[in-house]
């Protein structure tokens, strides 16, 4: 859903050209603040994840968006580890090399909500916090909704409640304008993988060790194309169920979301609900306003029994 990415002469909303060089700042050790790759398997295949915190610690998973990898946390990872819970932040299908089938079916919402339980179940978590910024809003929305006897509470970065999200681009021209550049990610494959390769990826304001490792990560073979088919896969119709648990939605001007869904987000959640509109930020919060997620997820979570 991401947009507001830039590639230098092409392209609004676009991934661009790869370098090959490793996040830097990833600790081996569970210490408190510092982070650690993890392994996690489930049967849909072996994730890989980025996590921190005490291993008893309150759990909280949280699932990126695109074209980001589990790091996009990286700042919410460390803020969560020094408050005591134990966060975990996979590289969801189509992004981990251990679950990266081949065939658009494989990306419909239905198997990464699958995934969100089976991750969980994998690490030994009963109930645990959910969190999520764009595509991984998505998924976050519809497994709290299914889940709600597992996830304690909601944060959504982002993107609104899939209703919302559906009913606006089905009467907003502004939210169908701000969504145009989705029909160029759905072309057939290699059409849209050539036009993201070919310049280098430009997304203000995110930390440049989190777009080299993009970058790296997405030259993959098999991996833009598992990214995209995200897109190929869903039009966001046949989510409507509504949200119970305690549920933060965080929001700023955004060239991807109009503000109808925003708003209308409200009406699909059935519990205790918070709207929190980011003053900057446009749609990559996490990295862009990371303070300020980060505090305001930390908020959300000590409230929430």
């Amino acid at each position: 859903m991401a947009m507001g990415i830039t590639r230098r002469g092409a392209l609004r909303g676009a991934v661009g050209a790869m370098v090959a060089v490793g996040t830097a700042g990833i600790g081996t050790a569970a210490a408190s603040g510092r982070l650690e790759r993890i392994k996690i398997p489930t049967r849909a295949g072996v994730f890989d994840a980025v996590a921190a915190g005490p291993e008893r610690g309150r759990k909280v998973l949280l699932l990126h968006g695109f074209p980001e990898f589990g790091i996009e946390w990286e700042a919410q990872l460390r803020a969560l580890a020094g408050a005591g819970y134990r966060a975990v932040a996979p590289d969801q299908r189509g992004y981990s090399r251990g679950v990266r089938p081949a065939g658009i079916e494989h990306y419909q919402l239905d198997h990464q909500v699958r995934d969100v339980r089976g991750i969980a179940d994998s690490l030994g978590w009963g109930r645990f916090d959910l969190v999520g910024h764009d595509w991984g809003a998505a998924v976050a929305w519809v497994a709290a909704a299914r889940h709600g006897g597992r996830v304690r509470s909601l944060t959504a970065v982002s993107v609104p409640h899939l209703g919302a999200f559906e009913k606006a681009l089905r009467e907003d021209p502004e939210q169908q304008k701000r969504s145009a550049y989705m029909a160029g990610f759905r072309e057939p494959t290699p059409i849209p993988e050539n036009k993201l390769l070919a310049k280098p990826l430009v997304i203000p304001g995110v930390p440049e060790a989190h777009l080299n490792e993009y970058n790296a990560r997405l030259r993959e073979p098999g991996a833009l194309t598992a990214a995209l088919d995200w897109y190929r896969a869903n039009d966001f119709t046949g989510y409507p169920d509504r949200v119970a648990v305690p549920t933060l939605f965080l929001a700023s001007e955004d060239p991807a979301v109009a503000p109808s869904g925003i708003e209308d987000t409200k009406n699909w959640v059935t519990g205790p609900y918070r709207l929190e509109k980011l003053a900057s930020g446009g749609h990559f919060l996490p990295e862009v306003a990371a303070p300020a997620v980060s505090e305001l997820l930390i908020t959300h979570l000590r409230g929430v029994r």
